[in-house]
């Protein structure tokens, strides 16, 4: 951890070796604006080289013993829980996420090599009869060289949730971190090697998006990729993708709502509401960004809330505050431009400032911020802030809550809070999302529960066993006797 605070230069990690540019890329820390590192600043032939590498490793990887590939990404898994303190306190410094925030995704990482290394062990092929004299057998084959361009809000748990099926099932991949948010990538990719898993099986390239990620995504030698962010990029991604014929798996954000009915438990919605908007400092794709609330128990609702917001705790990453900064100066300046948008259209109830100097030093911090009566055609309402920022719209009736619910591009997840069983399965049915949860948001991770979005919120789904579907081409064998 101290290195980082000297601003070490990190190289990329290219077939086993370091590979270091002529220039460099400065990662800031998000709680104190300084610079907390330097890395290499790939281009088009340091991702030349890092395809080439992992095409090359991949001819080997992949006739493994799969037995064996269980075991060597299970033993990454054992790796990264004995380094948990050391990966903790980087992704903490690096995105400024409070450290047990930081912790946690550490341990959902770990969990990620592990649960994929188990769902392996029984991830077959199936086998018939067509006729009397022909027998059929299908298999499971990998892509081949997979890419994975990541973002900077959860960039080990990200990595770990589409590196570890890519891995098992026997490709080799070569990864582009966000140039935010680069150093645990890297210190994964050693912890990869250190399992025994050979040289080119993971390759970080390091830089920045518009070069080394457009020169990847671009790269006629992937056979498969997975992307993480915004719809713009998610966009450039698929048309890449669609040039170059091959598989892609978007996950492109959310404006998620948590919608409240009048018989919820609100001792038990309040902070979990709380905590699926401040999270991260509200820096998730599926954050609960929006508030849908019936209007017989607004005001109750919203006063609570403001009183929850009103005792966050909010400081640098490794005071472990309740919120930590926002990840970068534009993406402050972003989200105060959101807020200013909620005085001029809308009302804040609480927040809405900036914080700096003191404890705050340089850091981008802002204030949990609750703004009420937020019109369904506002951008406030329609637009992911990617901020610590909960719009509040009211509803009368179940129909208009599903209506309000549905009213934006996006479909990724939808909080449900009620007694009533029969309103909990109409807005299962109802609600256009990938993920619908009743009496709860989030699930401890949910390293099993299959993820991914409806409408502009992306296609494809990670983490759970369907995880694994992804990464695997499936072959058909008819055999006559």
């Amino acid at each position: 951890m101290g290195d980082f605070n000297n601003g070490a230069v990190k190289a990329a990690i290219i077939g086993g070796e370091y590979v270091m540019t002529d220039s460099v890329v400065e990662v800031i820390n998000p709680s104190t604006g300084g610079v907390l590192a330097t890395t290499a600043d790939c281009g088009p032939a340091e991702i030349q080289l890092a395809v080439d590498a992992a095409r090359s490793t991949q001819k080997k990887w992949r006739r493994v013993a799969q037995v064996e590939r269980i075991r060597l990404v299970r033993e990454v898994g054992r790796l990264i829980l004995r380094d948990l303190e050391d990966l903790a306190s980087a992704e903490s410094l690096q995105t400024g996420k409070p450290i047990a925030q930081g912790r946690r995704d550490i341990e959902i990482t770990a969990r990620y090599f592990d649960f994929y290394a188990s769902v392996a062990e029984s991830f077959y092929g199936s086998s018939f009869s067509l006729t009397d004299s022909i027998e059929v057998t299908t298999r499971f084959e990998p892509h081949g060289v997979t890419a994975h361009i990541i973002p900077w809000n959860y960039p080990m748990q990200i990595l770990g949730r589409s590196l570890a099926p890519a891995l098992v099932t026997g490709n080799c991949a070569v990864v582009k971190p966000a140039e935010e948010a680069p150093l645990t990538a890297l210190m994964l990719a050693a912890l990869v090697r250190e399992a025994g898993l050979p040289d080119g099986a993971v390759n970080v390239v390091t830089g920045m998006g518009e070069t080394a990620g457009a020169a990847l995504s671009a790269s006629p030698g992937i056979d498969h990729m997975s992307f993480t962010g915004s719809v713009e990029v998610g966009r450039l991604i698929g048309r890449a993708a669609a040039e170059s014929l091959i598989p892609v798996t978007l996950e492109l954000g959310g404006k998620s709502p948590n919608i409240v009915f009048p018989d919820a438990d609100l001792d038990k919605a309040i902070p979990v509401i709380a905590n699926s908007i401040l999270q991260n400092g509200g820096q998730t794709c599926s954050a609960g960004s929006r508030l849908l609330v019936h209007a017989s128990v607004h005001d109750e609702v919203v006063n609570r809330l403001a009183a929850h917001f009103a005792a966050v705790r909010v400081g640098p990453a490794l005071s472990d505050p309740d919120l930590g900064p926002l990840i970068s100066q534009m993406q402050r300046q972003r989200v105060l431009g959101f807020i200013d948008l909620g005085r001029d259209e809308a009302k804040v109830l609480s927040g809405g400032r900036s914080l700096s100097g003191g404890t705050f030093q340089e850091g981008f911090f802002v204030e949990p911020t609750l703004i009420d009566d937020v019109p369904q055609g506002s951008r406030l309402y329609q637009e992911e802030v990617f901020g610590p920022v909960l719009a509040v719209t009211r509803f009368e009736s179940t129909e208009e809550a599903v209506e309000l619910a549905n009213a934006t591009d996006y479909g990724l997840v939808a909080g449900v809070w009620t007694a009533n069983i029969s309103t909990a399965h109409q807005m299962v049915r109802d609600v256009v999302s990938g993920q619908v949860f009743v009496n709860t948001y989030g699930a401890s991770g949910g390293v099993e529960l299959p993820f991914g979005g409806f409408k502009k919120s992306g296609f494809g789904r990670e983490k759970g066993v369907e995880g694994i579907r992804g990464f695997v081409q499936v072959k058909t064998a008819i055999v006559a006797s």
